[in-house]
This record gives C-alpha cells, sequence and structure tokens, in this order.
C-alpha cells in the first residue's frame, strides 16, 4: 500500500505522520514542490494556537481545533518544542461591540473553552497594564508556537518510521486507474494506490486535477505585519485581539508576542496579486486572471468593498494601519513599528461570492483533496490528520 500525500506544510506532514502510526509497513510519500518544508502558509502564520473561541458549535473547526489544541500542547511538550500559553484578550473598546462579545462568549462556553473570564476594565488592565477597553474574554489557554518547527518535527517522524519526503516535485496531473491513482509530476510519474491533497493556495487546482469541482476557488489575501520596536515590547505581555466582525473570516489586527520574545502587530487583510507573493511588487498572471474571472470574487468585492478599502489604506500607510490598533495600546505609535514579515492566506470562495468559513475536505474515490482549512487548521494539524485518516478509503 502506498500513500501519496501532496503538500509539505503542517497539515500534509501531520496526516502522513498519522498514516505511518496507524499503518506500520505501508509506504508513505511526501511531494512537495518547493525546495523547503513549510515554505508558504505553515511558515509565514502568526505562530497562535488557538483555544476555540471563534468558531460555530458542533462545525469541524470548533470540534478540531478543541482537540487538536491539546493534542498540539502535549506534542510540543513531548518534543522539546516551543509552547508558551501566554493568553490572548479579546477586547471590546466601543458599546457596539459588548453584544458581540457577549455573542462570542456563548460561542466559547459552547466550545469548553478552558479558563474562559469575563473581565471589565479594571480586570482586563490586570493581564494587559497598557490596554483599554471596555470589557474583554480573557483565554489563559490561547498559547504561541513556532508551526514551522513543529511541521519540521512532523517530517522527522514520518522519516523514522519510514516515510519519505521528496521536495522539488511539483503535481501537474492525476487520474484513476484500476491499481490506484497515476500522478504526473516535474520529475516523472508517480504510481500511489491513495493520494491526499493538501495544497493550501493550490487547493482548487489540485482538486480539479482530482477529478473535483473548481468550487471553491481559491482567493488569495495578503497578510501584512508591523514589528514593535525593542523598546516598545514589553508593553503587551501575550496577545490583544478586537472583536471579529462575523460577516468577515479575518480576526482584524492584533497584538502578537512571539516565542522569540518580539512582537508584531497584524495582520491586515489585503488582496494579492500572487498566491505566494509575499511583497506587493510579487505579481503572477495566472493567479490574478484566476481570481479575477471567478464570479465568486466580484461578489465578495461588492459586499466587503468598504472592508477591502480600508485594509488597502492600512497597507499604504503604517500611520493608518495603527490606527485601529492604538486604540488598544495607545501607547504604541508610528513612530514604535517598522514593517515586517508578511504571509499569504487560502481564503476559499464559493461560486456566489460565500467565504467558505469550515474545513472542507472532498473525497474523489481513492483521492482525499484539503479544499480548505485556514486558520485554525496549524492548530488543529494533528486532529486534522486523525478525522482524514479514519475516513480514507481501505
Amino acid at each position: 500500500m502506498t500513500t501519496v500525500v501532496v503538500g509539505g506544510g503542517i497539515v500534509g506532514l501531520a496526516v502522513a505522520r498519522e498514516l505511518t502510526r496507524r499503518r506500520p509497513g505501508a509506504e508513505v510519500v511526501v511531494l512537495e514542490k518547493e525546495d523547503r518544508l513549510a515554505g508558504h502558509q505553515s511558515g509565514h502564520n502568526s505562530g497562535v494556537v488557538h483555544a476555540g473561541i471563534y468558531y460555530r458549535p458542533g462545525s469541524l473547526k470548533a470540534q478540531l481545533c478543541t482537540r487538536g489544541r491539546d493534542l498540539l500542547r502535549d506534542y510540543c511538550g513531548g518534543h522539546t518544542l516551543p509552547y508558551d500559553p501566554v493568553g490572548k484578550l479579546v477586547v471590546a473598546v466601543r458599546p457596539d461591540e459588548l453584544a458581540r462579545l457577549d455573542a462570542l462568549e456563548r460561542t466559547a462556553t459552547d466550545n469548553q473553552v478552558p479558563g474562559l473570564r469575563r473581565l471589565d476594565r479594571v480586570g482586563l488592565r490586570e493581564i494587559e497594564p497598557h490596554a483599554e477597553g471596555l470589557s474583554a474574554l480573557h483565554s489563559p489557554a490561547t498559547a504561541i508556537t513556532d508551526f514551522a518547527a513543529v511541521a519540521r518535527s512532523f517530517a522527522s517522524q514520518l522519516a523514522a518510521a519510514g516515510g519519505r519526503v521528496r521536495l522539488r516535485t511539483r503535481v501537474t496531473g492525476m487520474r484513476h486507474s484500476p491499481s490506484g491513482v497515476e500522478l504526473t509530476t516535474s520529475v516523472g510519474p508517480v504510481h500511489a494506490d491513495e493520494v491526499v491533497v493538501c495544497a493550501g493556495l493550490q487547493a482548487d487546482r489540485l482538486g480539479v486535477l482530482a477529478g473535483g469541482p473548481p468550487a471553491p476557488r481559491i482567493v488569495p489575501f495578503r497578510g501584512e505585519y508591523l514589528r514593535v520596536t525593542p523598546e516598545k515590547q514589553g508593553l503587551v505581555r501575550g496577545l490583544i485581539y478586537p472583536v471579529p466582525d462575523p460577516r468577515y473570516p479575518f480576526l482584524g489586527v492584533h497584538f502578537t508576542r512571539m516565542v522569540d520574545g518580539s512582537l508584531e502587530v497584524g495582520p491586515n487583510a489585503v488582496l494579492a496579486t500572487a498566491r505566494e507573493g509575499y511583497r506587493r511588487r510579487d505579481v503572477t498572471v495566472q493567479d490574478l486572471r484566476d481570481t479575477a474571472t471567478w464570479p465568486g470574487t466580484w461578489q465578495l468585492a461588492r459586499t466587503h468593498w468598504r472592508t477591502g478599502v480600508r485594509e488597502l489604506a492600512g497597507s499604504l500607510s503604517v500611520r493608518a494601519y495603527l490606527k485601529a490598533a492604538r486604540a488598544y495600546v495607545p501607547e504604541i505609535g508610528p513612530g514604535d513599528v517598522v514593517r515586517g514579515r508578511a504571509g499569504v492566506r487560502a481564503q476559499a470562495v464559493d461560486l456566489d461570492g460565500t467565504l467558505v468559513d469550515d474545513f472542507r475536505v472532498d473525497t474523489e474515490d481513492r483521492i482525499t483533496v484539503v479544499r480548505n482549512a485556514p486558520s485554525p487548521a496549524a492548530t488543529s494539524s494533528l486532529a486534522i490528520a486523525e478525522w482524514i485518516v479514519d475516513r480514507m478509503h481501505r
């Protein structure tokens, strides 16, 4: 039995590791088009281990985040990987946000987020002395880690169990055959009895190659971060988030403590002109064409154009970027930050412009395709792997 996993990010590597644990002696091969593992979303995220505050109770996100959070904590503890439960505040700064904070508290309670507390202004200042707000939810179980390091650890365990990783191997075709699945790659044909596609930013394209539908389409959003200068890094102890708008899939610009001790502000969410473009000047014609010709993109733009304009303004101006963030920590201003790194989020969008919120996994006979795995996929990676392997063709 040979299983091929397409994609060397944290989810693909977690699936491959789980396969070697469940099927001793079976051949498991990971195909990754880059020259390194965790080269895209897994290596460009904020490193936050989510506790399950935001996700619709009963959804896959809620179930797998809760399970994955505990599995990841134990895994990091057992493999000398960074895991720091710095805690998170979700802060309401305006009266009109209090009803949304109430709703978020009910969701988090339904999801059994451990240690959750509702705080007034005095209480939130005890957690974050330099923060401002009317009320907050405190999640002490929210943690930070290095997801790229976790992914590499999964790969090491895969190799120790006899699995293989093939870098610089791009999958360009898939077809079913009587004996399994035949893959066309940049370095020659590969035969598999079954395939799991965990391709992130390329998920829709690989899904079509596997025989699936064109929807949902991946529409890429670049998330840019600002780095707080060392003199002001001590003003935030953990994580400070705004109350999210439930109509929009992004959590808003927030303050994030990193495992190396640094402090970041971000990310924003700007429509990207390349799926793997981490700079404003990065443009890929095919990516731009795929975004522009998808009807869902235009419906999305009509619905959220005001948010899009605001995000673009923040991308172009540090002062505009920090305007919202300073409502939470006023002492950090434009002179206290420098432009930092960026990531690209693979946002799945349906034909009608609906933003796909939950994890979505399709099966085409012997091919399993992860069509949508945004945050908290990294947190949930070990639980996603369990869930997928439980349901795979045998």
